[in-house]
């Protein structure tokens, strides 16, 4: 069974770092798209960092660029979310989503019904 498994939420102080994982069983990330979201309360899903493992293509939200890093690695089967300079608005709910639809164009899905595969959310709190 293809499953995500995220982890490495937590509580921490504004300015400090947190790093999520988000490993894939049963298949690995090869051609396919992994993308971060995140939900906080009364607040819409947004997509945080998404990465296109068939074109090399990253994005990140104008919140966090500059601060987040999406990266693949553990034989391309986890991918990470290293999050640096954490603010209190970065308080949420963090789901990692993955599909493996083939796109041209390098097109890079953002939106959360473009993903097929969830993993269980991990909390983020980040205090002031």
């Amino acid at each position: 069974e293809v499953q995500l498994q995220a982890s490495g939420g937590g509580s921490v102080q504004a300015g400090e770092s947190l790093s999520l994982a988000c490993a894939a069983s049963g298949f690995t990330f090869d051609d396919w798209s992994i993308c971060w979201f995140r939900q906080a309360p009364g607040k819409e899903r947004e997509a945080v960092s998404c990465f296109g493992d068939m074109d090399g293509i990253t994005y990140y939200s104008d919140s966090v660029k500059g601060r987040f890093t999406i990266s693949i690695a553990n034989g391309r089967k986890t991918v990470y979310l290293q999050m640096n300079s954490l603010k209190p608005e970065d308080t949420a709910v963090y789901l990692c989503a993955a599909d493996n639809t083939e796109y041209s164009g390098g097109y890079l899905p953002t939106h959360s019904w473009e993903y097929k595969l969830w993993g269980r959310g991990t909390q983020v709190t980040v205090s002031s």
